[in-house]
């Protein structure tokens, strides 16, 4: 008979292969390339995600990376930025390329522009104007559009954004510090090439590694890649369900704690990969969230976990020298004191120049109509 595993059990096996049960004793980049990367498009949010999951994490062991080119911020998995290892920049980008193209080819603005156009031409220009040197999105397009004038410098742009794999480079994403969102190609950045046949072998196994137990809904969504069920039905893995009926994968030897395994509270950033990695987020995606109608025009909310679920947002305010984390909880929390004090770690670490830190918490939020 297939083992069914319940919602909590999925959430504390994912938690645990997240690192946000235990903090792991671990270096950044072993970190990073066992998460298969952490979402960031933006510059510094994602600091947040690692030290919510390394143990004694300081911003300069991630900076530093970056200006050394060791870690690299890169568009792959959902056509979206990403901060991935040097060597996974190089293996993931591949392997993932077919939803750039379908980013590029199907969208309804920069798709038409594309229509009867030489790519390949356009590509080799983009590459040799990158290869000069790191260039802005504006200054790409604006150079592109003097070869063809009758193609919007956005779309041309845009096409060298999808299919040629591009690097943001620093000071944009180091700490403390800021940048144009410049590019250049991974291969001019990083001195290598690309691999010539990636394996989504690989990518569903290191998925699963870093978010499983999961359908092959979850790994499509989290790859944006589709028609994987092959690939996942063809691999040796363990079968189980879920409370719902769907068939789960997993690996064998993969973690999957007692449910009732402690789990601290977490502060997870604004595109924590926990939070969108998968189909079904009800492991860890509470429907409170959805009852508090976030303005999907404003700016994306911040959750707190408290036994392993969504339960409240939080916001870092600065005045003059005084730093304020206010936690805002769904529901009135049964041990407030233990979210509070790793509140006051997390302000620390965000703010250690304030002269003075203060952790507010105000009254459970009331939803949205």
């Amino acid at each position: 008979m297939t083992p069914v595993l319940s919602r909590r059990a999925l959430g504390r096996a994912t938690l645990a292969r997240q690192f946000l049960l235990a903090r792991a004793e671990a270096t950044v980049p072993e970190v990073v390339a066992h998460l298969v990367g952490l979402q960031a498009q933006t510059p510094h949010t994602w600091y947040t995600g690692l030290w919510s999951r390394i143990a004694g994490f300081t911003p300069d062991r991630a900076a530093d990376l970056l200006v050394d080119r060791r870690l690299v911020r890169i568009a792959v998995m959902r056509s979206t930025i990403h901060l991935v290892t040097a060597e996974d920049a190089l293996a993931l980008r591949p392997a993932v390329q077919p939803a750039l193209d379908r980013d590029l080819f199907r969208n309804y603005t920069h798709g038409r522009d594309m229509r009867g156009l030489d790519v390949d031409a356009v590509v080799a220009a983009g590459r040799v104007l990158l290869a000069e040197k790191p260039r802005t999105n504006k200054e790409l397009g604006t150079l592109l559009h003097e070869q063809w004038p009758d193609r919007a410098p956005a779309s041309l742009a845009y096409a060298i954004r999808c299919l040629v794999p591009l690097v943001q480079v620093p000071p944009r994403g180091v700490w403390g510090r800021s940048g144009t969102i410049a590019h250049t190609s991974v291969e001019t950045w990083l001195g290598a090439s690309v691999a010539d046949k990636p394996s989504l072998d690989d990518l569903v196994l290191r998925y699963l590694a870093a978010f499983g137990p999961a359908t092959v809904k979850d790994v499509q969504t989290w790859s944006g890649l589709t028609r994987l069920r092959e690939v996942v039905e063809g691999l040796p893995l363990l079968r189980l369900r879920d409370e719902d009926g769907q068939q789960l994968f997993d690996l064998p030897e993969a973690p999957r704690p007692d449910p009732d395994e402690p789990a601290p509270p977490r502060f997870l950033y604004d595109f924590d990969n926990v939070l969108l990695s998968h189909a079904d987020r009800r492991r860890v995606v509470t429907e409170d969230v959805r009852a508090q109608n976030y303005d999907p025009h404003g700016p994306v909310p911040q959750f707190f976990l408290v036994d392993g679920v969504t339960a409240g947002d939080w916001k870092l305010h600065r005045a003059d020298d005084v730093a304020t984390l206010e936690l805002r909880p769904f529901r009135r929390l049964p041990a407030p004191d233990e979210l509070e004090r790793e509140a006051g770690r997390l302000l620390a670490f965000l703010a250690p120049d304030a002269s003075r830190h203060e952790v507010r918490t105000t009254s459970p939020a009331v939803p949205r109509p």
